[in-house]
């Protein structure tokens, strides 16, 4: 984690009484406030649903586990909060916030700049910002700035397609510097995602052999166990293409596949993310986008020995939804580290497990000693980067098994960060909270790598749009997915000579 101190600011947290607020944004405050990274700061939440701050902490403490777990400590952190309760809506309302925001600066000696965390819906960014810009909250300057800052921090989604992400991005530019914006996706602040950079750039034996001559292909997969759950109405709108794989998943790819970086500067990184992205290589037609991905929907099934329902039966969404749940796509980056090598992509709700990962299928040799033997095709040489749960990598290899003969078996070589280091793994949101509030926008997304991820998104969707949508559900919940997806994956000669045929991971 970042060894730089917070000292003495404010973080004005708009949806202090949401869920995001309360479950994420909050306790990973506490844990900063904790490990000593913020010293002397004030944290205020606007919301409407208490009146004032005693109903306020008395909500927070029926709703935080830390808050009860650890009772003494959360005591002292909760002396930095405050809350203001209001509307969001009229410039009358926000000039009432900057009065309580510098009422509360001169009260507690603070002021050396201000943090907004839009915690709300994407349909209140344009208006708060306006708002914030309106009473002279927000001004523009420089958000590395060591005292005087104003920064936004904006959750997703970034709009729903290009066109309206750049519609909100030409708002918030208006108003800000690029410096000022910290558009968050807390899987870049996931400890075994910031370990690729570390992973490839920083050991001799992972980087050299990064490339098309001996990766067969690259598996990312997002799978949750979960269903819908309360999110019924955005999702219908948004489905598992906007709502995952549009912004993390190519995150993830981007990460993977980048070029080394001449330093850790926030835009050096940021620069060969993006070159990434814009060498996807887009669809060019209904047919391509067909070939290259699947969609799919839960039905009822089973998830943990207990019956769930399907998607269609979901409170709030339509019985005859079309809405995928699933997204498998096979991507190819066009360039010359990762020419024909296929990026698997899969997404999917009310998987049979839950499991972040990203997976490198190395190819196996050419001239193979073993091929022909029957233990030839059995050998699987993959590094897999576990991102969640169990943090870790495993590279998985073959070895020889003990005995007369000539019989191979597959060995794995396991790193797990609990057992390594032995300390509890920050949240995402506590890294991106402590950098945010310290200017440092490695791991936010830029403008432009927004614009590119959107590019790729638009095209499919815009093929799906042509084709006519699968009968759904076409999986049940509690399995992989839609049998289909396995299609995408490649097969012995496709790619590479000597790659074994190969399935999606289970684990």
């Amino acid at each position: 984690m970042n060894a730089e101190v917070v000292k003495k600011a404010t973080l004005v947290m708009f949806g202090g009484t949401g869920d995001l607020a309360l479950r994420k944004l909050l306790p990973a405050l506490f844990h900063n406030w904790k490990h000593k990274l913020m010293q002397d700061c004030l944290i205020v939440a606007v919301g409407r649903r208490c009146k004032d701050l005693p109903e306020y902490l008395e909500f927070i403490n029926e709703r935080c586990e830390e808050a009860r777990e650890e009772r003494d400590q959360w005591a002292q952190f909760a002396k930095q909060i405050a809350y203001h309760r209001g509307e969001i809506k009229t410039t009358d309302d926000f000039r009432a916030l900057r009065a309580r925001i510098e009422e509360l600066e001169h009260e507690r000696g603070v002021g050396v700049g201000r943090l907004f965390y839009y915690a709300v819906g994407p349909d209140f960014f344009i208006p708060v910002t306006e708002q914030l810009a309106e009473v002279g909250l927000l001004k523009r300057g420089d958000g590395r700035a060591l005292t005087g800052w104003s920064r936004i921090v904006v959750e997703k989604p970034f709009g729903r397609d290009k066109a309206s992400a750049q519609q909100l991005d030409s708002v918030l530019r208006k108003h800000l510097d690029e410096s000022q914006i910290f558009r968050i996706d807390h899987y870049l602040g996931k400890e075994t995602v910031q370990n690729v950079l570390a992973l490839r750039f920083a050991n001799g034996f992972f980087e050299p052999v990064w490339n098309y001559k001996y990766v067969a292909s690259v598996q990312i997969t997002v799978a949750e166990s979960i269903g819908v759950e309360d999110r019924a109405e955005y999702y219908e709108s948004a489905g598992a293409l906007r709502d995952m794989m549009q912004n993390h998943m190519l995150s993830l790819l981007s990460l993977t596949a980048m070029e080394p970086p001449f330093s850790l500067d926030a835009d050096a990184i940021r620069d060969e993310k993006l070159k990434v992205l814009r060498s996807i290589r887009q669809p060019h037609s209904p047919e391509d986008v067909d070939r290259n991905t699947v969609r799919g929907q839960y039905g009822p099934g089973k998830i943990d020995g207990k019956e769930v329902v399907g998607y269609r039966q979901e409170p709030k969404v339509n019985p005859d939804s079309i809405t995928p749940t699933y997204v498998a796509a096979r991507v190819f980056v066009d360039n010359w580290r990762w020419a024909n090598v296929p990026f698997c992509l899969r997404h999917g709700k009310r998987i049979a497990k839950r499991g972040t990962e990203i997976a490198i299928q190395f190819t196996t040799p050419p001239l193979s000693l073993f091929r022909g033997t029957g233990i030839f095709e059995h050998v699987n040489n993959t590094l897999v980067l576990r991102i969640q749960p169990n943090e870790g990598i495993t590279l998985h290899f073959g070895a020889k098994t003990p005995g007369v003969g000539m019989k191979l078996a597959n060995v794995n070589m396991d790193f797990t960060y609990a057992e390594e280091f032995h300390q509890e793994i920050p949240e995402a949101y506590e890294r991106l909270l402590l950098d945010a509030m310290l200017g440092d926008q490695t791991l936010f997304m830029r403008s432009d790598e927004v614009a590119a991820m959107w590019q790729w998104a638009d095209a499919i969707q815009v093929g799906w749009d042509k084709l006519p949508p699968p009968t759904f559900p076409n999986y049940p919940a509690g399995s992989w997915g839609p049998p289909e997806a396995e299609s995408l994956l490649p097969h012995e000669g496709e790619i590479a000579p000597g790659l074994c045929p190969i399935g999606w991971r289970r684990w």
